[in-house]
């Protein structure tokens, strides 16, 4: 019980201390999830919207640390381009195969 407690409590207070990261990490989380059930099971949906997760996600990123940079600004830039790319050229590949 003190083990779900302790995560629980770091999720309010990880929440409340930075709102917009703590978005972009469960909408990147939510994009894991249906990209990996869109891996199990062969339906568009759940592709659609993984994709769309991750480039909701990786555009909040860049516009965050243009806004706000952190300490690690370039690697942080570097990784939600590289999620944008790939998750439109997934989009790309998803409009080629209809």
């Amino acid at each position: 019980m003190r083990f779900w407690y302790f995560w629980f409590n770091t999720f309010i207070v990880s929440s409340q201390y930075n709102p917009p990261r703590f978005v972009e990490l469960l909408m990147l989380f939510l994009a894991i999830a249906m990209l990996a059930i869109a891996s199990i099971l062969p339906d568009r949906p759940y592709l659609i919207l993984g994709l769309s997760l991750v480039v909701g996600a990786s555009i909040s990123i860049l516009v965050r640390e243009a806004i706000a940079p952190s300490p690690q600004t370039r690697i942080t830039q570097l990784t939600a381009l590289l999620l944008l790319v790939i998750s439109l050229y997934g989009f790309a590949d998803l409009m080629y195969t209809l």
